[in-house]
């Protein structure tokens, strides 16, 4: 067996939390009065979401596209009440990781703009506390995953090598990405199988 990674890189939502679309959109239909529907095409349909992923516009930018496409100003608060919304944590998967702490640094890359980051004690808690300051969002980084970029300068930022890494995801093209951009890569399904995998790997 090698030896046990030096760092183990968490996907946030499907692995350490649960994200709940319909609860976003619900609460910003609200705050909006646009249908669902609507609010689903200017989060996700008109691509908005994937840009402030990527970095490719500022939080600022993003939030004011976003009112543009609904036609009312969106505020901070109000888009981050939706976002809490969306957001559950899954307390199993965060205890596992509590215990790869005691042997391994942990760390957090998600698809996400800055704005998640930023609010991290707000929107998820539990994943704050564990986590403290390492939990970065790929918009930080000017790329998405899968992009090889994404993962890379959040190694950067850790002062972390590749091959020592270990990342979770619950997307088969993230794994695949991270795996591409020479991590070792695993696919998240249950929390049993991933306690297997780190007992393997002699994480736990």
């Amino acid at each position: 067996m090698a030896a046990s990674p030096a760092l183990v890189l968490f996907d946030m939502e499907g692995v350490l939390s649960h994200y709940d679309r319909s609860a976003r959109v619900e609460h910003l239909s609200a705050v909006s009065g646009q249908a669902p529907d609507a609010v689903r095409h200017a989060i996700w349909g008109s691509g908005l979401e994937a840009r402030a992923d990527a970095g490719q516009i500022s939080d600022d930018e993003y939030l004011s596209a976003l009112g543009v496409l609904l036609g009312c100003s969106i505020h901070r608060d109000d888009w981050l009440a939706a976002r809490r919304a969306s957001i559950t944590p899954y307390t199993e998967v965060i205890a596992l990781a509590a215990c790869v702490a005691e042997r391994s640094r942990i760390a957090v890359l998600t698809n996400n703009c800055r704005l998640v980051t930023d609010h991290i004690g707000y929107l998820n808690p539990p994943v704050a506390q564990l986590f403290g300051p390492h939990v970065y969002a790929s918009a930080s980084f000017g790329a998405a995953k899968p992009a090889a970029q994404a993962y890379l300068r959040c190694l950067e930022q850790l002062d972390v090598s590749s091959d020592e890494t270990l990342f979770i995801d619950d997307s088969d093209p993230n794994v695949a990405g991270a795996i591409s951009a020479g991590l070792h890569g695993y696919k998240f399904v249950s929390v049993d199988a991933l306690s297997e995998e780190l007992t393997r790997r002699q994480l736990l």
